[in-house]
């Protein structure tokens, strides 16, 4: 193991990795929030189509004048 840290600084490769675990988290956090399920920001949305479909609302009966 000694041998790796000869070819590579270690300061630099913690560096490295540090970085690179730090855009993998920002980028699953992002992927997460562009989720209906996951958005714990803003909430659950209503699609458009969800709202198509709503059932029609219940008929009121007509007046007698």
């Amino acid at each position: 193991m000694w041998r790796i840290w000869r070819l590579y600084d270690p300061l630099r490769a913690m560096v490295v990795q540090g970085v690179f675990l730090f855009a993998l988290a920002a980028m699953i956090h992002l992927i997460l929030l562009s989720t209906n399920k996951f958005n714990w920001l803003d909430g659950p949305k209503k699609s458009a189509a969800t709202a198509q479909n709503a059932p029609m609302p219940a008929a009121t009966p007509a007046t007698k004048s």
